[in-house]
């Protein structure tokens, strides 16, 4: 099974024999057939839903195909990027690196970046060590191998961005999603996840995507609660706009003995930069580290100076508190433009806005007829009902309003198309 599934001759989502039936064809014990299923499970490459049994997984690293092409004239509000025009100036960023060589066997961090990465740390209440990274998923992946094993339970949110569950696969973790509500993780769901045996859990303290959720103070305190239960599961908070989120952020990690809050700048600075600054417990951080080295070894400083350059900068910092502004004021007018017509939506904090639809794919594609591009929510999802992710970063409040009206006419035809 393993080989079919490689070579494509099992697709993903294709139901299996029961375990009984195939050991009847292969004139095996039915003790073997479950010991192989368990361990194709445990390698990420089949998993068990319920009443129709046991499927093939989707296989992440996911085949990279060709980026979207869009119709002309289409609005891009599917990609989640920053908005190019608020993003800060690379040039004086740029002017001021260090052209000298650095060669192996020098320090791998840049000593004033982790400065400004502890200094902003320590405002938010976040005490550690800190390690330098290629982005937020490159420092997630390396803090989950630090610690876990073949098959352990990783707690994803749910809804959740696609890539943090891609990840976890790859790594032949299994998946165990918790409801997400407007303040984040819902505690009792957590609970329940943590007792059936989960090793980790990723949460995003605020600007969740796809739903903007943003933890409060009273989510935060009930959360810590339930990982103070379970002190020895590996917390990681994935704070990837911090600087931008629009929401203040209250730490989740402070119950636990191993812990990580990645903090990634590709949205906040400039996509390119692929660096994010990470502080965490220092057992964690000194594997994160250690991984580090054997692999490509550190983050260039070309790229640690640019960022250190750009973080110092007090323009920089006065730039992006009116960044902040902005993208809370474009959700937000999204949100009453669609509060207007009766339709809810999510979008407390972040990027973007979450909206419930009955029909996903088709509100998607008659949204596009219409010129704008949205991201249907069924890579997103595992239980939650059907919805649409609006990047509303570049959306102008008088876009917002035509985009409004454009959902609710879809909301009609979807209507009238799918009654008869």
């Amino acid at each position: 099974m393993e080989a079919a599934i490689s070579e494509g001759r099992l697709q993903p989502a294709t139901r299996l024999p029961t375990v009984r039936r195939l050991a009847d064809e292969l004139d095996v014990s039915p003790a073997t057939v479950a010991a192989a299923y368990r361990t194709l499970r445990d390698r990420g490459l089949v998993k068990g839903e319920g009443r129709r049994g046991t499927v093939v997984a989707a296989q992440p690293p996911l085949r990279v195909g060709r980026a979207q092409v869009l119709p002309p004239n289409a609005r891009d509000l599917a990609s989640g990027n920053p908005d190019p025009a608020l993003l800060p100036p690379l040039g004086p960023a740029l002017e001021r690196v260090d052209p000298a060589h650095k060669l192996y066997g020098g320090p791998i961090k840049l000593e004033r970046l982790v400065e400004l990465g502890e200094a902003e740390f320590t405002a938010d209440g976040v005490a550690g060590d800190i390690a330098i990274v290629g982005g937020a998923l490159d420092g997630i992946e390396r803090i989950l191998q630090t610690h876990l094993r073949l098959g352990d339970a990783v707690v994803v949110e749910d809804p959740s961005w696609p890539r943090i569950a891609d990840l976890v696969s790859a790594l032949s973790l299994r998946l165990e999603p918790v409801p997400v509500d407007e303040q984040g993780l819902v505690p009792e769901a957590l609970e329940q996840a943590l007792r059936r045996g989960a090793k980790a859990v990723v949460v995003t303290p605020r600007g969740q995507n796809p739903t903007g959720a943003a933890v409060d103070a009273d989510r935060a305190e009930a959360l810590r609660n339930v990982f103070g239960r379970h002190p020895d599961v590996l917390v990681v908070e994935d704070d990837y706009v911090a600087q931008v989120a629009g929401a203040p952020y209250h730490a989740l990690h402070s119950e636990s003995r191993r812990w990580a809050v990645v903090r990634s700048l590709s949205k906040v600075l400039e996509p390119d930069l692929r660096i994010a600054l990470v502080a965490g417990d220092p057992l964690t951080i000194s594997r994160v580290e250690g991984r580090q080295l054997l692999g490509p070894g550190w983050v260039s400083h070309l790229l640690q100076q640019v960022t250190a350059n750009l973080l110092g900068s007090a323009a920089t910092r006065k730039h992006l508190a009116r960044v902040e502004r902005l993208y809370a004021e474009r959700r937000a007018a999204l949100l009453d433009a669609l509060a207007r017509r009766s339709i809810p939506a999510q979008g407390a904090s972040g990027l973007g806005v979450w909206v419930p639809v009955a029909e996903e794919t088709a509100t998607a594609q008659l949204l596009l007829e219409r010129g704008w591009a949205v991201s249907p929510g069924e890579r997103y999802r595992f239980a939650t009902p059907p919805g649409i992710r609006v990047t509303t970063t570049a959306l102008l409040p008088r876009e917002a309003e035509e985009l409004a009206e454009a959902l609710a006419e879809t909301r009609t035809a979807s209507a009238t198309t799918y009654a008869g």
